[in-house]
């Protein structure tokens, strides 16, 4: 059996279709539906069971149940709003959470594959390569914190642990079962509902010496994260951490004009940039790959504009509307 945490949610789901596809079907699927609507995100896949996050907890403290085998933990479920400063909250979905598993997995020697986040680099100052002393990671917010926190206790702990330990650090992700995050989807939808539904989208003002809707992320395609998570899994022999993320930066310009051109219609406003953002905003972020393509995954990323052309596709089939309720704690 395979374990997928935050298995509702946006990348949680889309690694579940991927099991999928691989002929993986003996899957435990691990959330928190409070917020039912995002069961939708589940409709459609093959699960053997579903546990509710703190029945999961409990069954962990209390040990296997008899006849249980689990073949690896892909461990989504996170505190992903960059919004939130609840900083007991935080870290004890995003820090705490991990820690148990980890332990857990250690002990029964499992696979363990996390996702972290590009996040913890900051500004990126000092490049957005991976460092084993952790030295240019400057994360601005809590949310950040809290992952640069477990990648360091990982880091840590690497050198006595007997299981697989992965932990992803994902970029920009976009695409197809996000639309419950609501301020949280990734840019790429956000560009896409606000032409759809006014005609123009909104994007920054200058910032941080980038022009006016200049400032650059680096986009994947969330298929792509699935792909590279899946190469860990088929890889048990290698542990650390590793960037997730095309190695490309694109502008937020490139992502608006690629939908306004697959629309046919549309223009780009731009608009003063939040004081409240001041400072802790990313207005750069590219992966560095070397040591994914290092450790044997060389198959690349899809181009922004065929990523982007796929999912606009996706959202005009279904109008938009999939699991637009929701709330951010997920």
């Amino acid at each position: 059996m395979i374990v997928v945490t935050g298995a509702a949610g946006f990348i949680g789901s889309n690694l579940v279709a991927g099991l999928n596809a691989a002929g993986h079907t003996d899957i435990l699927a691990v959330d928190d539906l409070a917020e039912g609507a995002r069961f939708r995100n589940l409709r459609g896949l093959r699960i053997a069971d579903y546990a509710d996050r703190a029945d999961f907890m409990k069954m962990i403290d209390g040990g296997l149940p008899r006849g249980t085998r689990i073949e690896a933990v892909l461990h989504q479920g996170a505190c992903t709003d960059t919004m939130e400063w609840d900083g007991r909250y935080m870290l004890g979905n995003n820090f705490e959470y991990g820690k148990k598993l980890l332990r857990f997995c250690d002990s029964f020697r499992i696979p363990f594959i996390y996702a972290s986040s590009a996040s913890v680099y900051g500004k990126g100052e000092s490049g957005f390569a991976e460092d084993a002393e952790g030295r240019n990671e400057y994360p601005l917010n809590v949310y950040a914190w809290s992952k640069h926190l477990f990648d360091a206790w990982l880091r840590a702990q690497s050198r006595g642990l007997r299981c697989q330990a992965v932990g992803l650090r994902y970029f920009n992700v976009f695409g197809p079962q996000e639309m419950h995050k609501g301020r949280m989807a990734s840019m790429v939808y956000r560009t896409y509902i606000q032409l759809r539904e006014k005609g123009f989208v909104e994007l920054f003002e200058g910032t941080d010496g980038f022009p006016a809707g200049e400032q650059k992320r680096d986009f994947i395609h969330v298929s792509d994260v699935v792909r590279v998570n899946l190469f860990f899994l088929e890889h048990p022999e290698i542990s650390g951490i590793f960037n997730c993320g095309t190695g490309k930066a694109r502008s937020f310009n490139d992502v608006a004009k690629t939908l306004i051109s697959l629309m046919g219609r549309g223009e780009i406003r731009y608009v003063p940039f939040p004081e409240n953002l001041r400072g802790t905003y990313q207005s750069f972020t590219e992966a560095d790959t070397a040591r994914l393509v290092g450790a044997g995954f060389g198959e690349g990323f899809r181009p922004l504009e065929e990523a982007v052309g796929d999912y606009y596709r996706f959202l005009e089939d279904r109008e938009g509307l999939l699991c637009q309720a929701g709330g951010t704690r997920s």
